[in-house]
């Protein structure tokens, strides 16, 4: 299961890369969560959470990022920026969604900037 995520993590960084953002970090795990990835547009850190499904059944890959998982990527945001010695409150973030539809070419790549609230 990993390894399919860190497929389509793999394939979000690449289409992320080619829009100018540059990476920082894959998969950062703490004891709150885990951060797909973390990248850089410009000043602005960027969380990313990536989300895959097959078809978008269901509500698809965005319907899959709870309030609860929202909360707890927000909170390893904030203590990837304590380790890194990042001010949290003062650095310009955002928290971004890459929703993947498709488990074969080709796949619908949806990038949405600002997807939740810090």
């Amino acid at each position: 299961m990993r390894e399919q995520g860190s497929k389509y993590e793999q394939i979000a960084k690449t289409h992320l890369q080619n829009h100018g953002l540059v990476a920082i970090c894959d998969n950062f795990s703490c004891r709150v969560g885990e951060i797909d990835l973390i990248m850089s547009d410009n000043k602005t850190l960027v969380f990313v959470e990536v989300k895959q499904r097959a078809s978008e059944a269901f509500g698809g890959a965005l319907a899959a990022i709870s309030a609860s998982k929202q909360n707890r990527i927000i909170k390893s945001a904030m203590l990837y920026c304590q380790l890194n010695n990042i001010n949290f409150e003062q650095q310009a973030s955002r928290f971004d969604v890459v929703a993947i539809t498709g488990s074969a070419e080709p796949l619908k790549i949806e990038w949405i900037k600002h997807a939740f609230p810090q």
